[in-house]
This record gives C-alpha cells, structure tokens and sequence, in this order.
C-alpha cells in the first residue's frame, strides 16, 4: 500500500460538499452573464439544475459521496455535453470562469494552493477533452468527408 492509497481524497482535504457547493455556485455566477456558455444551458437563466449535477460529479470524482452515479449513472461526460457545441472559445471561457472560482473558492482555506493546483490539473485537460468541433479524436475538424 502506498501513501496515495490512504491519503485523504480531495474531497475531505477541502472540506466536503460544501467546498464544491460553494465552488459551483461561484462557477455558476460567472457563466449566468457570459454571452458564449449562457445560452448552451438549455435551463437558464436557472442554473440550479446544472449546480446540482455539477457539483455532484465533482464531488464524486474527488472521493466523495457516490450520489452522481446513483441519480444519472456513469458520467460519460463527452457523451452529455455533445448536443453542445464546444470549440476553443466555449473552452476558454469555461476555463475562465472555472478558474475564477477556484481561485475565490481556495483561497483561505487549508492548503488552497495545492488543492486549487490540483483542481485545475484536472480542469485543463478535461476542458480540452470536451471539445467536440473537431470531429474524431483521431482526425482534424476539416476531415475530407465522402468521395474523392
């Protein structure tokens, strides 16, 4: 057994669900005026739904509670959020209002540094990952499609 294996989760380090209720809510506050994300929501201007299975999920995924899984099943992120368009800008302006929230979420907080570092580790990448505008993972967005 490695110190990984039982070390705290996230989840416990930065104080349970009420550190990403907070940290959603703070998310959610900037997405609510953003020109470019507000209008993929297709519940807004109520963003409560979307609160509620964000920070489920997020909790989940940092050692928290299983209750994401139990209420809509396995994430399958790619998969909900391709009805979507997300390209370079709907991912940077995710990144930004994420980051913004991260950064006024930890700061205070035991060890808010590494936990933000850490979120954002994940936050980057899994951003990128979202972008569904270039067709296959394997292929450009200006795939010849068809004949010759």
């Amino acid at each position: 057994m490695t110190d990984e294996d039982t070390a705290p989760s996230l989840f416990s380090r930065a104080g349970g669900a009420e550190f990403f209720d907070r940290l959603v809510a703070a998310f959610y506050r900037g997405v609510a005026d953003d020109e470019v994300l507000a209008p993929l929501y297709p519940e807004a201007p109520d963003f409560g739904p979307a609160e509620r299975r964000l920070s489920l999920f997020l909790q989940q995924y940092w050692g928290g509670p299983m209750t994401y899984l139990e209420e809509r099943g396995h994430p399958r992120l790619r998969m909900r959020h391709f009805p979507f368009h997300v390209g370079p800008l709907e991912r940077d302006r995710w990144l930004v209002h994420m980051a913004a929230a991260v950064e006024k979420t930890c700061n205070g907080i035991d060890d808010g540094d590494a936990i933000a570092a850490e979120l954002m580790g994940y936050f980057v990448p899994v951003a990128e990952h979202m972008r569904n505008d270039t067709g296959l993972p394997i292929t450009p967005g200006n795939y010849p499609r068809g004949g010759a």
